[in-house]
């Protein structure tokens, strides 16, 4: 199992939190997303590594950015 946090910026709702929930829990091994709103922390966990440009590129998806 692996997990690592990343720094999503631009949300500001519950809603940006599912959005960002739902596109990053879509990539292939990952067994779980938290999101802490006020940080904008997202913590992945997955059954594999899981590489940062995919990560970002969902984050993207979902109109948000990921912190360098």
């Amino acid at each position: 199992m692996s997990e690592a946090t990343y720094t999503v910026t631009g949300m500001t709702c519950e809603h940006c939190v599912r959005s960002v929930t739902e596109e990053v829990g879509e990539i292939d091994g990952v067994t779980g997303v938290r999101v802490d709103l006020p940080t904008g922390a997202v913590t992945v966990t997955s059954d594999q590594e899981i590489g940062v440009d995919q990560v970002r590129a969902a984050v993207e998806e979902a109109g948000y950015q990921l912190a360098s």
